[in-house]
């Protein structure tokens, strides 16, 4: 049986309608840091439960509650969820996981390294630069991972 889990990050205060269209339906969100205020999190609470890190933006009382880093198991697949790849302070492979969510660059990416997927789902908040504005979907279907980058209007 397949899971259907959102990937998103970078929302830096904003939930876009449209992010949550396309979210209904999944079965976790992980949001990847900026997450910038808790209304966010509530926000996508209702359509699933959320797995939520902190990241550089996230301030105060709030944000001290989140985790810089999270650890998810779907479907026998061991996921390490961290704001900003530049701070990972372990080898993935070695460590046991099939995937490293991350975001704080805002560029959608997805690149396997080692074995390793690594995931950057983009930023869904406010636009920077000319960066897409996006998120992604992940599915786990036995031990098949398919991803696909969704980009926001």
């Amino acid at each position: 049986m397949s899971k259907m889990i959102g990937i998103i990050s970078d929302t830096h205060g904003l939930v876009r309608t449209e992010a949550i269209e396309i979210l209904k339906g999944c079965e976790l969100i992980i949001h990847a840091g900026d997450v910038g205020k808790y209304e966010v999190i509530h926000s996508l609470e209702e359509i699933a439960p959320v797995i939520a890190v902190r990241g550089n933006v996230d301030k105060g009382d709030w944000a001290n509650t989140l985790p810089k880093t999270q650890v998810v198991e779907v479907s026998n697949i061991f996921i390490y969820v961290i704001h900003d790849i530049g701070e990972l302070d372990l080898n993935p492979k070695a460590a046991g996981f099939n995937i490293v969510i991350y975001g704080h660059s805002h560029k959608p990416k997805k690149e396997i390294v080692d074995g390793i997927i690594y995931l950057n789902p983009g930023s869904a908040g406010p636009r920077r630069f000319n960066l897409p504005i996006s998120l992604a979907l992940m599915t786990i279907d036995r031990n098949a991972i398919n991803v696909s980058f969704m980009e926001l209007k």
